[in-house]
């Protein structure tokens, strides 16, 4: 079935959640209102959903306008990303589990954007913000909850400044960890350098790095990972079953 919507300047790629199982993110930032618009109402009617990232003010304040009375609109503010849905259109649950960590506040957004790619790809998501290696005691509590109470599948740790906390969640966690390098820094290395440079650089064996900033990027690994895992795991009771 052909959208009706006509986008002579861009091609979605509506089938991707169902192809890849990851859904398409709009990249808002560097698109005119116009156009961010038009893809997210194609979207909207083709699959029911539309996921936009880096959304700016201007943005945000039209789909409001746009879409009242239409679709659901959830704004996630750290990140600035917003889903529209259809009434009723919302991911299936998977049993897959995601930790995410962040090293400072300053982390936060880029977490959330993970955590909201996570939630749409149908894992449950459980997060511990503020807990980097400044003050590595505030580490253990939040570490021992998603690894022995929650037994998630995977970790996404966010860190800026010298991005040592993902190198220290990974010698200690029995589960993929994933880098999410933040642009939170000072003067040479800022800006994120540092912090993928030394995520890359880790000692700690079962760390996997995205780059500066990608938390759709993280979020769409960690999610393939625990769906799969989730899969796994439902295989395995049944046959215990």
């Amino acid at each position: 079935m052909e959208s009706r919507v006509r986008l002579p300047f861009a091609q979605p790629d509506f089938d991707r959640a169902r192809r890849k199982g990851v859904p398409e993110v709009i990249l808002a930032d560097r698109k005119s209102p116009d156009e961010a618009v038009a893809i997210a109402r194609a979207f909207l009617e083709r699959t029911g959903r539309a996921i936009l990232s880096r959304v700016g003010p201007e943005l945000e304040a039209r789909l409001r306008r746009e879409f009242e009375g239409q679709a659901e609109m959830e704004w996630v503010a750290p990140a600035r990303a917003v889903v529209l849905r259809r009434p009723g259109a919302c991911p299936l649950q998977t049993g897959g589990r995601v930790g995410i960590i962040t090293a400072g506040t300053s982390d936060i957004p880029a977490a959330e954007e993970a955590a909201l790619i996570c939630r749409e790809m149908g894992c449950q998501v459980w997060t511990a913000y503020d807990v980097g290696v400044a003050g590595i005691h505030r580490l253990a509590e939040p570490l021992r909850m998603l690894l022995d109470d929650v037994r998630v599948d995977v970790i996404i740790v966010a860190a800026g400044m010298d991005g040592a906390l993902p190198s220290v969640v990974a010698g200690l966690a029995d589960v993929p960890v994933i880098g999410l390098p933040t642009s939170v820094g000072y003067g040479l290395g800022g800006g994120g350098v540092a912090a993928l440079y030394s995520m890359l650089q880790t000692c700690a064996p079962g760390l996997a790095v995205v780059n500066i900033d990608n938390g759709v990027g993280a979020g769409a690994v960690a999610a393939l990972i625990a769906n799969r895992v989730a899969t796994a795991r439902g295989a395995s009771l049944v046959q215990q079953g």
